[in-house]
């Protein structure tokens, strides 16, 4: 009988004795304690018994982490008997502390048990490269390029930061001059950075409240090291809203809109404009406004910005595609609709056309 038939009977005959037969560990849970993350790989031994009467097989041991890796016998636990099952965690990657659970399997599928491995994850020390990942030129390092405010609330201020550092043996002047503004920007920079010095480049907006401006803020820098541009530029954007009023918290107003995805299906390119309608509803408490309303082309909305809408009214748009205008094949676009609406208030509604010959 080849080994993989043996297991196969051996596991149809305990399938129906699982009910008596018992595992028993010494400890069902182990702590590593603080383990560094360059460390290498640790590993624990978990000491289990068959408490029952009948043999015990183990069948597969069960994580939700690669990190962590069961070894275990496939022999059959005889009454009275015990087994090791030796855990590995590998801490590369995963600061902080950690809790993993492996859940053991026995024939016919049943758990026979959990043990957990617990501990925590001190940081490595990480490299200027992985600090500072973008190479903007001339040995100037950047965290990053890209910094996204998720929201702008009209009246409130907002700031976050993108690190810098300059790796070379030369001081290094900098400049970050404006390729496309909302002239609402304020950035704070070094000017000049010495050999290994490190700063910040910080951003902030403050929309204020005699002024607002609603929906997608974007503002685009050049990086200019030592008077030459970098092929890298800083994108810093956002989407402007409403800061919540008390009455609004109370008694808020609830968009609704009656499609989350527009599909205009095929269209002849030779064919006129085509139109869809849109259905924003105010499902609210108190008075919906609609704030902004954008759409990539080549497809345009129809809504007449600043409309009130009263609890339980409607207001009807229309999102209009030119087929003439594009090439043939499959096009997409994006809605984005702004309203006061305190828990939601930027909408996402995507486009779909085919333009065909």
């Amino acid at each position: 009988m080849s080994i993989k038939h043996l297991i196969l009977f051996i596991t149809t005959i305990l399938s129906a004795e699982i009910a008596s037969a018992q595992l028993q560990f010494k400890s069902e849970r182990f702590d590593f304690g603080r383990i560094a993350e360059e460390g290498g790989k640790r590993s624990c031994t978990f000491q289990a018994s068959n408490v029952g009467d009948k043999p015990l097989l183990l069948v597969d041991i069960v994580t939700t982490c690669g990190c962590t890796v069961p070894t275990f016998s496939r022999k059959p636990i005889l009454p009275g008997k015990s087994t090791e099952i030796v855990v590995t965690f590998d801490p590369y990657g995963r600061p902080g502390t950690f809790d993993r659970k492996l859940h053991i399997y026995g024939a016919g599928n049943e758990r026979l048990g959990v043990i957990s491995i617990v501990g925590e994850v001190t940081p490595r020390p990480k490299s200027i490269e992985e600090l500072y990942p973008i190479e903007a030129g001339g040995g100037i390092r950047l965290s990053g390029t890209r910094c996204t405010f998720p929201y702008i609330y009209i009246g409130r201020s907002i700031a976050s930061a993108i690190s810098i550092i300059n790796t070379s043996d030369q001081p290094r002047r900098i400049d970050f001059p404006a390729k496309h503004t909302s002239h609402l920007l304020q950035i704070d920079a070094p000017t000049l950075l010495q050999p290994g010095e490190r700063s910040a480049i910080n951003f902030r907006y403050e929309i204020p409240t005699e002024d607002p401006r609603y929906g997608s803020i974007r503002d685009v820098r050049a990086i200019h090291i030592n008077g030459k541009a970098s092929e890298k530029v800083l994108l810093i954007h956002g989407i402007a809203v409403d800061a919540a009023t008390k009455t609004e918290k109370e008694a808020p107003p609830k968009a609704e809109i009656s499609e989350n995805i527009l599909k205009f299906g095929a269209i002849k390119h030779d064919a006129k404009p085509h139109s869809l309608p849109l259905t924003l509803r105010n499902t609210g408490s108190s008075e919906l406004i609609l704030r902004a309303v954008e759409c990539a082309a080549p497809f345009q909305a129809s809504f007449p910005i600043g409309q009130r809408l009263a609890p339980g009214e409607q207001l009807e748009g229309q999102i209009t595609l030119h087929p003439r205008a594009e090439d043939y094949g499959f096009v997409t676009g994006e809605l984005l609709v702004v309203t006061n609406d305190p828990e939601r208030p930027l909408r996402r509604i995507r486009i779909h056309a085919v333009v065909e010959e």
